[in-house]
């Protein structure tokens, strides 16, 4: 990553059988790809995408349902969502994915697109990516429905965009604490400066509307049980047909290591890649650059 990219991008909205959904369309070359982002994201914000737009890819990022302008209502499951983002694609003359990219708590809903999919996604890629095994933890779920909730969360997102924009380093350590599993000082001492600016700029943009409070509803509720004693997201990995590529850290805090190696275990056609990355941003660890190189080759693979 360089700071010659920015996080904030301009997004639109079209209406669909399946509901309104808000997305970015940013066209290059013939190859598209789906990014699916995480928690407190949306269309109209970048993460991770650098590697994509230098290999000269047409991105396409939806905002999923209760972030940005994609009501609730559009998708209500994973299932759903995955339907209405192929009717997306559909409406806008993409027929061929060369990738779905599933960045943490969109990880779910990347494995569904794949499994429901298959004829328009050739590869899946996961990225810090939650998988069907319980999250988040105790702590991060009650404390998420509060300051989160969604008569809440703009109080909670103005105060952070406040402290982030005033006393960078103090939002940066308030926010990291819990992306990552060390001590937070050094994590954030050894940012890179352009990325600390660029997680400056996306900390100080972020919101959460209704999507995350509907994320840790669907997660620990539908998402881990299909009503038959199985996962449906467990489900999905174990149909997922593509060559996948899982990458994530050891030391993330937000979606702990075994996600990956579960995700990693379930699909067929997967490989585990561990990032050195100090925390849940495997973009900004000291390793990127050759994961980037193995996430390009892998996109050019017939």
């Amino acid at each position: 990553m360089t700071g010659a990219h920015h996080v904030v991008r301009p997004a639109r909205l079209m209406d669909l059988p399946g509901g309104p959904v808000e997305y970015r369309l940013e066209e290059r070359g013939a190859r598209a790809v789906l990014v699916l982002h995480g928690g407190h994201m949306r269309a109209g914000l970048a993460l991770g995408e650098e590697v994509l737009a230098e290999d000269d890819c047409t991105i396409l990022a939806p905002s999923r349902p209760g972030y940005g302008r994609t009501p609730l209502s559009t998708g209500t499951s994973a299932d759903g969502f995955a339907d209405t983002v192929a009717q997306l694609c559909l409406h806008l003359g993409i027929d061929r994915l060369a990738a779905v990219v599933g960045q943490s708590a969109g990880g779910p809903t990347a494995v569904t697109m794949a499994a429901r999919h298959p004829a328009l996604v050739q590869r899946l890629i996961l990225q810090s990516a939650v998988s069907f095994l319980p999250w988040p933890g105790r702590a991060t779920r009650l404390g998420g429905r509060v300051v989160f909730a969604p008569h809440a969360e703009r109080a909670t997102w103005r105060a952070m965009h406040t402290l982030v924009r005033r006393a960078p380093d103090t939002g940066l350590r308030l926010v990291m604490r819990g992306l990552t599993t060390k001590p937070i000082g050094p994590v954030v001492a050894a940012l890179a400066p352009a990325h600390r600016s660029l997680l400056v700029e996306l900390f100080g943009q972020m919101r959460s509307g209704s999507g995350f409070h509907n994320d840790l509803h669907q997660m620990n509720t539908t998402a881990l049980h299909d009503g038959h004693g199985t996962s449906s997201t467990r489900r999905a990995a174990e149909q997922v047909t593509q060559t996948t590529l899982v990458v994530a850290s050891p030391h993330d805090g937000a979606v702990g290591f075994a996600h990956a190696q579960a995700l990693a275990d379930a699909i067929p056609r997967a490989r585990l890649i561990t990032s050195r990355a100090d925390s849940h941003m495997i973009w900004f660890g000291s390793d990127y650059p050759t994961i980037a190189d193995t996430i390009t080759g892998f996109l050019s693979q017939p």
